[in-house]
């Protein structure tokens, strides 16, 4: 099925691991497309893992052994543990001596919003080797820069969620995804990935959508919608203007559990 050859090689890795032969199949029904800012390596390598896991009877398992188990999670753990508990990841931070950044905080968002995930018909944002020459020639972040983004996050982002106040959660989803995207400028041109996602950006927001931001290095962004309804109503404007012909929209709840073994 699609991307097997890539969860043959995340069984492997998962089977070195644990020093165990594997005498299975692995039948892939449905995937995401790869390398546009979804996290799709990430989720599959775990699938992977959770699945074998179950299969060989190592459960349960905890984020870390998991994604280590197949070689995720060096760079960021967000990926992990919405694996595991969805909603909205807050890592703290990973240490050189730490196989996976501790947790800092998981909240559940409300079940009637919904994210719409734009994806002009564009090249892939980054990955692999690529992405790890990008990483290592961005400048250092400044600590000012850090400073704004924790203070956004404490004081603005993550009170906002826990209430379930959709202006300002939106408002402040904005901010910080268009400051931390500014540290990656000198990788693709602007706190955006190119002139298309930029014009795209400021267009959902004239639009009057206010959560507006872009997953990764895209070219997937995202618009945050209060409800079903509102996510369906954005779609049909944006498509209703020719530029947008040949643009993915995909309207998706949140994920308030995490992953399930059948």
């Amino acid at each position: 099925g699609p991307c097997a050859a890539r969860a043959a090689r995340f069984a492997q890795r998962w089977a070195e691991n644990h020093q165990l032969a594997l005498n299975c199949r692995l039948e892939m029904l449905k995937a995401p497309p790869e390398h546009v800012g979804l996290g799709t390596g990430t989720q599959l390598g775990l699938a992977v893992a959770a699945g074998l896991s179950t299969l060989y009877g190592l459960v349960p398992t905890r984020p870390c052994e998991l994604a280590v188990s197949v070689g995720r999670g060096r760079r960021s753990a967000v990926g992990a543990y919405g694996f595991f508990l969805g909603g909205l990841i807050v890592e703290r931070g990973k240490r050189a001596d730490e196989m996976l950044s501790p947790l800092d905080c998981h909240l559940a968002l409300p079940e009637d919003w919904r994210f719409v995930l734009v994806r002009p018909a564009l090249r892939s944002g980054l990955s692999g080797l690529a992405e790890q020459r990008a990483f290592s020639h961005l400048p250092a972040i400044p600590q000012a820069v850090t400073e704004t983004l924790t203070a956004e996050l404490r004081q603005q982002l993550l009170p906002a969620a826990a209430e379930g106040a959709f202006d300002a959660f939106s408002k402040s989803l904005f901010r910080y995804g268009k400051l931390a995207g500014s540290c990656f400028a000198a990788q693709q041109g602007g706190a955006y990935n190119g002139p298309r996602l930029t014009q795209l950006v400021e267009q959902m927001l004239e639009m009057g959508v206010r959560g507006v931001g872009q997953s990764s290095w895209g070219p997937t962004l995202f618009a945050l919608l209060p409800t079903a309804t509102a996510a369906e109503s954005f779609c049909e404007d944006l498509r209703r203007m020719p530029e947008h012909a040949k643009t993915d929209l995909l309207i998706t709840g949140i994920n308030r559990g995490g992953h399930r073994v059948a």
